[in-house]
């Protein structure tokens, strides 16, 4: 088993494989961070739900059901992309956080209150690592 050295990039390349072949369910190793991103993305409607569920090795994992329209069959989340990488991090104060899609999209960030979105970090005027953009 090898070491992944950025699990956030392999939590959004999951869950964007899983969007791209189809499916309704993906399973991602459990962390601290992930659940926060997981849990973000459930707030904003861009997944149906998820379960953290119990492993033998004691990280656990999560559960993530992916949503789409009804009728089109089209999915929620149309465009992941990581934007702080461990060779470069991506560090905005409060007043320089980006705009994703003049709105329509999120920034996810990681500032010293927790995970949230643009938006939020706006309202509560702090900064932090742009972690990905989500639309």
């Amino acid at each position: 088993m090898s070491k992944i050295t950025d699990p956030i990039a392999d939590y959004l390349t999951r869950l964007r494989n899983a969007i791209k072949a189809g499916h309704r369910t993906v399973e991602v190793p459990a962390s601290n961070l992930k659940k926060e991103l997981t849990k973000v993305l459930q707030e904003k409607g861009y997944i149906l739900q998820y379960k953290i569920e119990e492993t033998e090795d004691n990280q656990g994992k999560i559960r993530i059901a992916l949503k789409y329209d009804r009728e089109t069959r089209q999915p929620a989340i149309i465009h992941l992309e990581k934007i702080s990488k461990p060779g470069l991090r991506k560090y905005v104060q409060a007043t320089e956080i980006p705009r994703v899609l003049n709105g329509l999209g999120i920034a996810v960030l990681s500032t010293n209150r927790g995970l949230m979105t643009d938006k939020e970090a706006r309202v509560q005027e702090v900064g932090g690592e742009v972690l990905c953009y989500v639309y």
